[in-house]
């Protein structure tokens, strides 16, 4: 299904950006090699690359890419002087903005060097389709370590399958046709139209679209986040102490993640008002939020039930490959901060767990990992009629504690969230380490101005700290 989502403007790849220190006799492009390809062994569906089914007879399948080569995935580039954040931002932009090679294994990952500070940067960039969070993890997640000290991983003999042929794959085809003949018309759609029908092609699939569509059925306002979307990019980023917005959360009675959501409204009104824009007071952005993220009942969904009864509260709560999440109003237009926060407090809880007041981003399942969490909101986000919403937010709870690569300890951690397509703006953020790190992946043509973002989700969270001292 997300193989066949790509669209010129909307590449369907997510990425993450690692700030790393430079430990004297630390990372380089060589130890990063070593490093990647040993952990590979964790995750082989990297080694595999998609092949398509002559005539769209069937859904494509991954086969080990027999001509794989490291080098080409993990790839070394460096900053000019004076290696600035912003250098860093275009560059991230400028890479995620290109679409990956489809005859090969759907991911890369960069070595950023001369960053100021005597830092470094790992920046990786996975498509979609790879990441489900069972078979195959965001990459980044196999490649760092809770000590300096590197574990000692098993040694690694990887040989690949042979590559099969086109003629096995139609007989595998016809075979499965006449094995599962329920799921021919959805083939049959598929080679017609492929990009608007391969959802079809699984079942359990299809049965979560339409539970999504039909949960999210209202239109989002107008807003001049809808803009069409072209496949240049700009990216910038943001930070906050997690023990602030806890802070903040327990002070006005609400969640960290509602302090979170009223800080990036804050920041979304300075941006509308910046462009000279009239903001009226009652005027409010719509945001797809995942919440939380829990195991789905395999069980339930394998027997057929209805996935309206399984899993949610309230039908108001939507559920797509395990995550759970709604719709939520942000009041942008509202130029108090306090009653801003308010606001959004009261919307959220119509939506809310019994758990939701837990540290920024929990609940939490343990196995899987922040950046993972933001590839499979991500396909969430594509499931989800794009008329729902204006912008999508992805709150993900990454290790309290510091994390190292090759003995170099990180400094920061930031999502790259997929930009949606007919949509101007995508949102992540991952708590890591005492602070909240934000991302904001924006089309060039709409939000060239969004290295302002930065200043202006600053400015909107300490708005609220002096009302809580």
């Amino acid at each position: 299904m997300f193989y066949y989502l790509d669209e010129r403007g909307a590449t369907t790849q997510v990425g993450s950006l690692l700030i790393l220190e430079r430990h004297p006799g630390g990372l380089d492009y060589p130890t990063l090699l070593s490093t990647v390809e040993s952990r590979l062994q964790l995750v082989p569906r990297y080694r595999q690359k998609i092949r398509e089914v002559t005539l769209g007879l069937a859904r494509p399948v991954w086969v080990d890419d027999r001509e794989f080569d490291i080098t080409y995935h993990v790839r070394r580039s460096a900053l000019p002087s004076p290696g600035a954040d912003d250098q860093l931002h275009d560059l991230v932009a400028r890479l995620m903005s290109r679409p990956l090679d489809r005859t090969r294994p759907l991911w890369e990952m960069y070595l950023v060097e001369g960053l100021a500070d005597d830092r470094m940067a790992i920046l990786t960039k996975t498509h979609r389709a790879l990441v489900d969070g069972h078979e195959a993890l965001e990459i980044n997640q196999i490649i760092v370590d809770d000590t300096r000290e590197p574990p000692a991983m098993p040694e690694d003999l990887w040989l690949p399958d042979r590559e099969p042929g086109n003629g096995e794959l139609v007989v595998g085809a016809i075979t499965d046709v006449l094995t599962r003949p329920w799921e021919m018309v959805d083939q049959v759609r598929a080679a017609t139209n492929q990009v608007t029908s391969v959802g079809q092609a699984l079942l359990g699939a299809a049965r979560r679209v339409e539970t999504v569509m039909k949960m999210a059925t209202s239109s989002a306002p107008p807003s001049p986040l809808n803009g069409g979307t072209a496949p240049a990019r700009r990216f910038t980023v943001a930070s906050c102490s997690a023990d602030d917005c806890v802070d903040i959360a327990e002070r006005h009675g609400c969640a960290p993640n509602d302090v979170i959501l009223a800080a990036i409204a804050g920041a979304l009104r300075r941006w509308l008002l910046s462009r000279e824009r009239a903001v009226d007071q009652v005027e409010t952005v719509r945001a797809m939020v995942p919440m939380s993220a829990y195991p789905a009942d395999d069980e339930a969904i394998d027997s057929g039930a209805d996935l309206d009864a399984q899993g949610s509260g309230a039908p108001r709560d939507w559920m797509a490959g395990g995550l759970y999440g709604f719709v939520t109003d942000l009041p942008v237009g509202e130029p108090n901060p306090a009653v801003r926060l308010s606001q959004v407090a009261q919307l959220a809880e119509r939506h809310s767990h019994s758990n939701r007041r837990s540290p920024v981003g929990e609940p939490w399942i343990p196995e899987i990992g922040p950046a993972t969490l933001h590839a499979m909101t991500a396909r969430v986000a594509a499931s989800l009629s794009r008329r729902s919403f204006n912008v999508p937010i992805t709150i993900a709870r990454g290790p309290r504690t510091a994390q190292y690569l090759a003995g170099n300890e990180i400094l920061a951690v930031y999502p790259v969230p997929v930009l949606v397509p007919n949509r101007a703006l995508s949102v992540g953020l991952t708590s890591y380490n005492g602070r909240i790190y934000f991302a904001f992946n924006a089309d060039r043509t709409v939000m060239w101005d969004v290295g302002a973002m930065s200043e202006y989700l600053t400015d909107s969270f300490e708005e609220l700290l002096p009302r809580t001292r």
